[in-house]
């Protein structure tokens, strides 16, 4: 999993207003918290953090005037416009520590007979250490027919991850093309249906 360094600075001024400030010098206001320490506030610069967080589960090593500090990113707000960086929280991690996260699932490859991919989880939540997070789990669904079906216990999972979600959980599945469907429900209604008493009728006389 990616590691990015960035220096934190201790902020005292806190609210709307100082917020603002923050960010028009390009800053980020945070939190920092965990392990049973008091809750940090600190601003960090917003380019490293944007180019850090373009990474799934990143781990941060802050510099902090007390010294480096561990962290992973628990919640990011954005400006729903904009799509700018408004505040971040971040909880305190340590080597060797195994935390739970949410990884990312990709999947690759083309479905054969033109089967369609239905994606019921897009992210798997999982156990590793805080410093082997992957940064993706990938199914590979290449020329898988139409009626195949990933559960969670079939995924692949490097050394060291465990699986939280229920190895029965279903993740993803392929469907018959559309067309096949439509066509499998308009033959059904057909034989199913029953002659009204005129038709019959109408049949003898023939």
């Amino acid at each position: 999993m990616p590691e990015f360094r960035i220096a934190a600075e201790s902020r005292t001024e806190f609210g709307k207003g100082a917020a603002r400030r923050l960010r028009r010098g390009s800053k980020v206001p945070a939190v920092l918290y965990g392990h049973g320490n008091a809750t940090t506030h600190v601003s960090l610069p917003e380019h490293d953090l944007m180019l850090a967080l373009k990474h799934p589960n990143v781990l941060l090593e802050l510099d902090l005037e007390s010294g480096k500090q561990l962290a992973l990113p628990k919640a990011v707000q954005r400006d729903p416009v904009r799509l700018t960086l408004e505040h971040v929280d971040l909880v305190i991690v340590t080597r060797g520590e195994r935390v739970s996260v949410e990884v990312p699932l990709r999947v690759t490859g083309t479905p054969g007979s033109g089967g369609i991919l239905d994606l019921a989880h897009t992210t798997i939540n999982v156990e590793a250490s805080a410093t082997a997070i992957p940064s993706e789990i990938v199914v590979d669904l290449d020329r898988a027919e139409p009626g195949t079906a990933v559960h969670a216990g079939d995924l692949a999972l490097s050394d060291g991850v465990t699986l939280l979600l229920d190895p029965e959980t279903l993740v993803v599945h392929v469907l018959a093309p559309q067309a096949e469907v439509v066509e499998a429900e308009v033959s059904e209604g057909a034989e199913g249906e029953a002659e009204t008493p005129a038709e019959a009728a109408t049949a003898e006389e023939a």
